[in-house]
């Protein structure tokens, strides 16, 4: 196989398709197009990158000797500009042709800003790249008042951060019980509850506007129900709600887009010598779209469905949907579909050091989640992936070892 294959993002997608590519015996010419110096990891930006305790060196994907083993050629701190599959190329924003029979989109998202009043002031955040963490560090001194919009994944691990650097935070999100989908209601509820035993104030409402005053943003909140709602000023606010996936070139190219770059189960997209994956990809499976998976070992098996049909082999088989988040010295996992639970199983006591609740439908495992204990979300994956037949007294006893209920 002597394709040329170029690869248009240098995130945790494009880096893993780069790797299953040779893994797989892709002996063709490999390049990764990216934006910055280097592929880095995101994860660390709202967490110890943004708290100076890494720099970006440290969370680099890979060092540059895997680009050079693999026979990888990174074209750093450019972009394409356009498709032409028509042409076997891409187009670089200099307007040079670059070789590509077969083009795998790793194009990512940006932060979403939605359109509140005055949300691009300065003094306005969001957190996306490594860029925006060494703005937002700057404006966490000690004893700056900060206020997070989105109490998900990136709005409470980014609280957690400037709460630990000494910041006065206020976490303010529409949502009663954020998470409650992800990992069940009363985990969701405990988790959250982290935040006010941590020292941050946390609000039930949404911003309606910002104005910039004097040494300061005021925010203006929506107030559903909740008291303490009143304008307050802050130091700086930070926008932690969710991302918009990158599609322009792909729209522009006439691919199918919908919400995401429509693909099919191999990450193909309308047009033949085209893929996507990681966080722009949306499934389409038996004619229905699928939402599209933001997390990052999702990223890292679309890289290996993507390597396997330009390989022409069979793609690893499916297995349950992943994820973690830290926040306050806690680590938290999550395995499966805790919405399709229809019974809920406390595997010790929200009290104790390292807990896990386990979802059950029909006697099996649909969905885990846990505090410091991963193996217990690993050994619930296998559950999952295997369709185990389980009780729910075995599984909340923490004398059973979790490994022995695998056998059914």
């Amino acid at each position: 196989m002597s394709e040329r294959v170029v690869i248009v993002g240098g995130g945790v997608a494009g880096v893993s398709t780069a790797g299953a590519l040779r893994a797989g015996g892709f002996d063709g010419d490999l390049t990764l197009v990216d934006a910055g110096e280097f592929p880095y990891d995101r994860p660390p930006l709202s967490k110890d990158f943004l708290a100076g305790t890494q720099d970006i060196k440290q969370i680099a994907l890979k060092p540059q000797q895997w680009y050079d083993d693999q026979r990888v050629r990174l074209m750093n701190r450019t972009t394409v500009s356009a498709l032409r599959p028509a042409d076997g190329a891409v187009e670089l924003v200099d307007g040079a042709l670059l070789p590509a029979d077969r083009v795998v989109l790793a194009t990512g998202g940006g932060a979403a800003r939605p359109p509140i009043p005055g949300a691009h002031s300065d003094r306005v955040h969001v957190l996306r790249t490594a860029k925006d963490a060494d703005r937002l560090r700057e404006a966490l001194g000690s004893g700056a008042r900060v206020l997070v919009v989105g109490a998900g994944l990136i709005g409470a691990e980014a609280a957690s951060t400037a709460v630990r650097l000494g910041c006065e935070v206020v976490l303010a999100d529409p949502v009663a019980v954020p998470l409650a989908a992800a990992i069940g209601a009363e985990l969701a509820d405990w988790l959250h509850g982290l935040h006010h035993r941590a020292g941050i104030t946390t609000l039930h409402t949404g911003v309606d506007g910002f104005t910039d005053r004097p040494g300061g943003i005021e925010a203006r909140f929506t107030d559903a129900g909740e008291p303490a709602a009143e304008p307050q000023v802050f130091d700086a606010v930070l926008l932690g709600v969710g991302m918009v996936p990158r599609t322009e070139i792909a729209q522009s190219a006439g691919l199918r887009v919908e919400g995401g770059i429509v693909v099919d189960e191999r990450q193909l997209t309308s047009h033949p010598a085209v893929l996507a994956v990681g966080d722009p990809a949306r499934t389409r499976r038996d004619g229905v779209l699928l939402p599209r998976t933001e997390h990052w070992e999702a990223a890292q098996h679309d890289g290996a469905r993507a390597a396997a049909t330009l390989l022409g082999t069979t793609p690893p088989p499916a297995t349950a949907p992943w994820f973690w988040t830290d926040r306050h010295d806690r680590h938290v996992e999550a395995v499966g579909h805790m919405a399709s639970a229809e019974l809920t199983v406390v595997r010790g006591s929200y009290d104790d050091p390292a807990f896990a609740v386990f979802g059950l439908r029909d006697g099996h495992v649909v969905a885990a989640a846990s505090v410091d204990d991963p193996m217990a979300v690993r050994a619930a994956r296998r559950m999952i992936d295997r369709q185990v037949a389980v009780r729910a007294g075995p599984l909340a006893d923490p004398s059973v070892n979790l490994r022995s209920l695998l056998r059914g």
